[in-house]
This record gives structure tokens, sequence and C-alpha cells, in this order.
């Protein structure tokens, strides 16, 4: 017994130090002070402060494992595991000074780091007696959706445990309200007299925008077989005629846009739902305006001359219908022939600028190219290899032959045309002209690329599509709404006036 004992003892002694050792490393090892000496974030500490996670109600502060490890019995020890092991490579092997905070701080990226059970771990009841009725409807959504593990609690709280500055939860009645002015307000548009580019002006507001003369002619539209990256939706390649039409300068700022929605503010405003609209817009004969936004639709980047954002493809075809209203124009969004036409401005490579899109494609992936290869592309478009992921001014960068800038950047466009894969293939032989697409569809064209997209996308010939379903999947309101998109902030739109006897004395 006594030999058992010599034996056992100091392995029971040894055990039950490292059982204590280890809680106690635990627990060193959690506290936040631990956690912001190895997260070199400039701002992560401060925003952390200004939360309603760190002031709270109950006055219990929650620290950063809280939400950034699920909780015990979950996971808890290889979360723990994996995540300090890699940012301490991280913090030996990088340069915090290299990230891309911004980045960082979207959605889509904050997902991935924030853990839903830990979020319900403490928020147990999503019905409180104090909650509001729109808060019941999100929530009631929420525990509807939660097995496709499609919504977050962060999607409507992104800012919980992290301040955002102009954050907005919930429904957003006072956007729109302080919006730009200039000192001159417009009493009438412009008068167009002959085809040239011209400056329109919109009635009752300070905002004009610079429409640009495209002449007609003749161009192939779509991709030939052997270019890089090409799709099958994007040929056979046909002829096509394009008649002359003016078309924006750049994308719709949300300074006009606003000039719509603050306009339009006594039409509509009250209701979502297609059938009530219609009977307001009839009663009062007037366009029939947005609701207010549910959240920040321009997601905190910024308004004025950037493209407005995260609007529906109604809300664009409501626009250019207020827009005709007002100015007497026939203001509309382009086709997608005209919108190529527009963007190649004369060129039949992939870009209306010179390059080649492998090349371009390997500048997103860090490879080593010639340093006039980014220089090209940088010139001409904001895209994913130069854009801190949000919008850019449009001064940002040079226009096309045509005078248009970023036709295929900083934000997707709109087009009037039903997508549909084969489109191209049911056009007739021979030159068409100004086609419009398919008679009938589920979803429209999108043309263009974005902040966010890789060169390949920025192809004059790439096509691609609404996603209407999928892009308010994260709403949370009932009905969803038909004017503002939850889940898509890289897609705006340009607008094309028509050459004809209302744009003025032709």
């Amino acid at each position: 017994m006594k030999k058992f004992l010599l034996w056992f003892s100091p392995g029971l002694i040894l055990g039950a130090i490292l059982i204590l050792g280890s809680g106690k490393a635990l627990h060193m090892t959690s506290t936040n002070d631990y956690c912001i000496s190895c997260h070199i974030h400039p701002m992560a500490d401060a925003s952390w402060k200004k939360s309603v996670h760190y002031d709270t109600q109950s006055g219990y502060r929650v620290a950063c494992v809280e939400c950034h490890l699920p909780p015990k019995g979950h996971g808890y020890l290889w979360a723990k595991g994996t995540t300090g092991l890699r940012d301490l490579w991280s913090k030996w092997t990088k340069d915090s000074a290299s990230f891309n905070w911004e980045d960082r701080k979207r959605l889509e990226v904050a997902r991935t780091y924030v853990y839903e059970s830990s979020c319900i771990k403490c928020h147990e009841n999503l019905f409180p007696v104090k909650l509001t009725k729109a808060g019941e409807d999100a929530h009631l959504y929420y525990t509807q959706t939660k097995k496709s593990k499609e919504l977050h609690c962060i999607n409507c709280h992104l800012n919980a445990g992290h301040f955002i500055e102009g954050y907005t939860h919930g429904s957003n009645s006072t956007f729109g309200s302080t919006s730009s002015a200039a000192k001159e307000v417009f009493t009438e548009p412009a008068k167009v007299a002959e085809f040239k580019n011209f400056t329109e002006q919109i009635p009752k507001s300070s905002i004009s925008f610079n429409m640009v003369a495209i002449p007609g002619g003749k161009f192939k539209m779509g991709s030939p077989a052997g270019e890089p990256f090409r799709k099958d939706d994007e040929g056979p390649v046909k002829e096509i005629e394009v008649s002359p039409f003016f078309m924006a300068e750049i994308e719709v700022s949300w300074d006009e846009y606003l000039a719509f929605y603050v306009q339009t503010a006594s039409e509509g405003r009250s209701t979502d739902t297609e059938g009530v609209r219609k009977n307001v817009a009839k009663e009062t004969d007037a366009i029939s305006g947005a609701t207010p936004p549910y959240g920040q639709p321009d997601q905190g980047w910024g308004l004025g001359k950037r493209p407005a954002i995260s609007f529906s493809y109604h809300a664009a075809e409501t626009y250019c219908k207020w827009l005709s209203s007002v100015t007497g124009k026939t203001y509309r969004l382009p086709t997608e022939a005209e919108w190529e036409y527009a963007c190649r401005a004369g060129s039949e490579n992939p870009y209306f600028f010179p390059g080649d899109p492998r090349k371009f494609e390997k500048t997103g992936l860090k490879a080593r190219i010639s340093k006039n290869d980014t220089t090209v592309i940088n010139t001409y478009v904001v895209y994913k290899g130069n854009s801190p992921t949000k919008t850019q001014l449009p001064e940002r960068v040079k226009p096309n032959p045509f005078g248009l800038k970023n036709m295929v950047g900083n934000v997707a466009e709109f087009c009037s045309d039903w997508y549909k894969a084969d489109t191209y293939s049911q056009y007739p032989q021979g030159i068409v002209k100004d086609p419009k697409g398919p008679e009938e569809g589920t979803e429209h064209v999108v043309r263009g690329g974005s902040f966010l997209s890789t060169a390949d996308v920025l192809r004059s010939a790439a096509r691609d599509y609404t996603r209407t379903e999928s892009w308010l999947k994260t709403d949370p309101q009932m009905p969803k709404s038909i004017w503002w998109y939850s889940d898509c902030f890289n897609v705006g739109f340009r607008v094309v006036c028509e050459f004809d006897e209302k744009t003025g004395n032709l």
C-alpha cells in the first residue's frame, strides 16, 4: 500500500497542479488585456468601450472571448486553441499595419469571428416585454430562418460589440434628411436643342449631373471563344446596331437619388405592398416614393457623389420614371446592348483600355507582374485590386473614350433587359438593331464589375444578373421591402436619356 501511495501521490499532485494551472492559464489568456496584447487593432479597444456591450444596463461588461469564442461545451477549447495559434502566427509573421481594418468591419467578415451560440447564451429571451413591434417581427423572422444559417444576430446588431459611427439599426426614417445642397435651387430642367453633351438640372433641388451624347453605331456584342475568363452566356458574338442616345457620365449618385427620395416622401412612404402603393399612386397621380430603409443604405461609406447602392431594381426603375416626369424627357435604364456599346467605346478587346485579363487577374493574386499593368487598370477602374472594400468618388478614375467614368467598376449596374443565358443565340442572323433582350424572365441583367470584383469580371462582355431572393434573405421586415436590398451593396445604375422629341427642340 505504501509503495502504491509513493507512486500514486506524486502523480495525483502533478495532475492537480496541471488542472489548476491549466484553469489559471485559460483564465489569464481570456482577459481583454491579453487579447489586446496580440490583436494590435488601433480602434478595437476604443470602439468596444463605446459599444452597448461595454456600458450595459445590468452593469455587466462583455469581454472579447464572450463574443469571439463559443460558449464552453460548444467547442470552446478547440476554438480557443486554433484561434490562439492563428493569432500568434499572425503576430510573429505579419505586419499589423498591412491589415485592411476597414474590410474586417464588413458583415461578411465579422460573421466569421462572432459565434451566434455566444449571442444566444446571453440573450436567451428574444421577445422581452419592451421589444418593439418591428423588433418582434425581426426576431420572429430570425427564429423561422434560424436553421438555414443564413441569418446571424449581427446582421441587425453589427455594432453591438464594436461601436460604428452613424450605424442605424431598424427603420431609418431620417435617412436623406441631411443630403448635400448647394446655394442654387433649380426651377426647371436643362434645355437641350441639339445632340451634344448637356448638364441636367433636377427641378426643386440643387442637384445637377452630366449627360454624355453617345453616337449611334455598330459593334460586336459578346466575347469571342478565345477570350480569357469567357463564360458561355457571353456568346455567340452578334453584330449590333445602336441608335444615338444620351448616357450619364457617372453612376446615379446619392445626391441624385436622395433628390428623388425627398421629393416623393409624401407618396407611398407609409406602405410597402404592391397593391396599396399602386392605389396611392393612382389617387395622387404621382410617382410613389420609397419607404424608409432598414438600417444605413450607404453602409457608412458616405453619400454625396458616391454611387447610390442598396436599392432594388424596382426602385431604380421608379427613379427613372420620376426623373422623366420632373424633366419632361425620357429617362430609363440602358438596354444591355446600349450598355456594352457605351462601355466598349469603339474597342473590340476585353477592356476599353489596353491589357490582358490574365495579367490583371494575377495582380489581384499578388503575383509578380510589370508595374505598368497595375497602373493601367488602376487609372480607369475602381475594383478589388485598388479599393478598400467600399465605393469611391467618381473623380478617382479617368473616363473611357466616350467620356463615361467607371463603366466596369465601382458598382455594377442594372440594365433593362431580362436575363437569359442564351439571349444572344435567340437573336436573328445579320445585324440586329436596338435589341431589348427577352420578352420575359425572372431576373434582370446586371453589367460591369464593382469594388468587390476581380479583373476577370471587369471585361466589357462579362454578364451577370439580379438575385432578388438571395439579396433580401436577411431583410427582417414582414413583408420584405420592394425598395431596398438587405444583402447587396455593390450594385447601382446609370441612366440613359432617349434622343427623341421630348429631349428638346430636335
